[in-house]
């Protein structure tokens, strides 16, 4: 593997955790000299961060971790409202009803445990990863999938700084059942209604973890625009 590529990999792996927070400066020495490369292969693994919406230039400081601020998370929702209702909609007229009932039972198990206080986080969201990949196949459309990666990027970087939530999980996880039983179902509007009303939901819910992370720097809260 290229060293940019090695640098890129662990730079966004850096961010997407939080190692590298937002609005932190990343010195082209210093990641130089922690990774053992050459600052030309910094300067494109940077290039690409930038491409990704994961950095951006800070006039007199160089580059930074882009920050996460409440509008932005706003602009975020705009488009994936649009996105993920339309998959919802498409993977509906499209999909398996066998293979979408089979995960709306999971999850219907999922949100029990959670609410239990039982839940493996980790295998939760490897759940819902699995029903995006589920809808990405039954949509069948390449331009939408490449629309939402940077997307679904961003949205994981934000999932990642907010606190957890364990009411909530258990919520999603019965939200995301519901919208696997509307796609098996075969019911495009419904579906899209199932997707929307989560959606709602998990921004409600970003605004809450917001207002109690300010105060440590993660996020920026800003009025709804």
């Amino acid at each position: 593997m290229r060293a940019s590529d090695l640098a890129y990999q662990s730079l966004r792996s850096d961010i997407m955790e939080g190692t590298l927070s937002p609005g932190s400066v990343i010195v082209e020495v210093e990641q130089s000299e922690r990774l053992g490369v050459s600052r030309t292969p910094i300067r494109e693994a940077i290039s690409r961060l930038l491409s990704d919406g994961l950095a951006e230039p800070a006039p007199g400081r160089g580059v930074i971790v882009a920050p996460i601020s409440l509008e932005n998370v706003y602009s975020l929702f705009e488009l994936r409202v649009s996105l993920d209702c339309t998959a919802a909609a498409l993977a509906a007229g499209r999909g398996d009803a066998t293979r979408f009932m089979r995960l709306a039972e999971r999850f219907k198990q999922a949100a029990a445990i959670l609410a239990a206080g039982q839940g493996n986080i980790a295998e939760y969201y490897a759940l819902v990863d699995e029903l995006d990949t589920a809808i990405d196949a039954a949509a069948a459309n390449r331009y939408l999938y490449q629309a939402q990666l940077t997307l679904r990027t961003q949205l994981t970087r934000i999932r990642k700084l907010s606190k957890t939530n364990p009411v909530r999980l258990a919520q999603a996880a019965d939200e995301h059942a519901q919208i696997a039983r509307c796609i098996a179902s075969q019911d495009a509007q419904l579906a899209e209604a199932a997707t929307r009303l989560h959606l709602a939901n998990a921004l409600f819910a970003i605004e809450e973890a917001a207002a109690s992370q300010e105060q440590h720097g993660l996020f920026e809260v800003a009025a709804h625009p």
